[in-house]
């Protein structure tokens, strides 16, 4: 009886939610809202390619002046950061796409693949970045205008930190860790402009070793932004999941009525939604339809509790009772086996 009471109270506070705070579950807002994300990661990108490509050329011209290599690093890197924004580009439209009967999950992944992209650009940056600073030690040349140089550097923070806000702000809130990792490249750009800044004041005190070494410098900033990166493409590609986004949705499922234990909770990102599989213990003297109606209660309980969550599979165990056989006896030779 009290759990009667219990799951009519639930059901009208839930009614009440949807009147204050009203929502669908259907297919086709799941994919309306796929190409709202995907529309607004396209959106931060093509201003911060804006941004970036324009930074990029005030600084080119600079380099051409000055012959700055401190400075020419720091230009590579920004023109690099600029054009990782055409693998998101193509990833963000491919995304879009329905799933089909090859890709039965969609195209998502192809985000994960420009993640790998943008992670082996800045490799190359840092490489490049590398090789003149080197050179510009073993053959020293002065450098002209280190005023403009430092005009040039400031310019470079300031673009760079926009693009970086832009880029991670709109990252987290549609789930797409290549984009994070994109606005994390962005500042640590940002900090190396400062550095040109750094060089460009100590070649006008006369060190004239002070334009490479702070290219040095530059390489290993690229480096450790590099670090950053390629963990959170690899942990995406490797399926990694926040355990804290896990134990919300073990809490959500504990709570549906009917539930009485949470055998199993996995979850994977696709693209910049999260999909999960559940395995839950109801009643084993539950009818189907019964059964049923509690995997869907579960199915809702997670959606709502999980930010980011486009799905999720929910399959019903009766609960073990005196004398009753298992009800996966038959898949018992397949413990451990491998796929096939």
């Amino acid at each position: 009886m009290e759990s009667r009471h219990h799951e009519r109270w639930s059901h009208r506070r839930h009614r009440l939610a949807h009147l204050l705070k009203p929502h669908s579950h259907e297919s086709a807002q799941k994919v309306d809202s796929a190409l709202e994300s995907s529309a607004e990661g396209m959106r931060a990108l093509w201003l911060s390619l804006a941004v970036l490509g324009a930074t990029a050329v005030l600084q080119a011209a600079v380099v051409l002046l000055s012959g700055s290599v401190a400075l020419l690093g720091d230009t590579v890197h920004n023109a690099a950061d600029a054009l990782t924004a055409l693998p998101l580009a193509v990833a963000f439209v491919l995304g879009r796409r329905a799933a089909t009967r090859r890709f039965t999950y969609g195209y998502g992944r192809a985000e994960d693949l420009a993640g790998i992209v943008i992670v082996l650009t800045i490799a190359a940056s840092a490489a490049l970045a590398a090789y003149e600073s080197v050179d510009r030690l073993l053959h020293p040349r002065d450098i002209a205008h280190p005023g403009v140089v430092a005009l040039a550097a400031v310019l470079g923070f300031i673009g760079n930190e926009w693009v970086a806000r832009l880029r991670i702000r709109v990252g987290r809130r549609i789930g797409s860790a290549a984009l994070v990792a994109d606005g994390l490249h962005a500042r640590t750009d940002g900090f190396t402009s400062l550095a040109v800044l750094v060089g460009a004041g100590g070649v006008a005190l006369g060190w004239r070793a002070a334009d490479p070494l702070v290219g040095l410098a530059i390489t290993v900033a690229i480096l450790l932004v590099l670090k950053d990166a390629a963990r959170e493409v690899f942990r995406r590609l490797m399926d990694s999941v926040d355990p804290a986004v896990v134990d919300t949705g073990e809490a959500a499922l504990r709570a549906v009525p009917g539930v009485l234990r949470v055998t199993e909770l996995r979850m994977r990102w696709i693209g910049h939604g999260l999909r999960a599989e559940v395995t839950v213990e109801v009643d084993g003297g539950l009818d189907l339809r019964a059964a049923h109606d509690v995997a869907v209660r579960a199915e809702h309980a997670l959606r709502h509790a999980v930010p980011r969550l486009t799905a999720a599979l929910v399959h019903t165990d009766p609960a073990p009772g005196p004398g009753a056989e298992d009800p996966h006896r038959l898949l018992a030779h397949h413990a451990g086996s491998p796929p096939g």
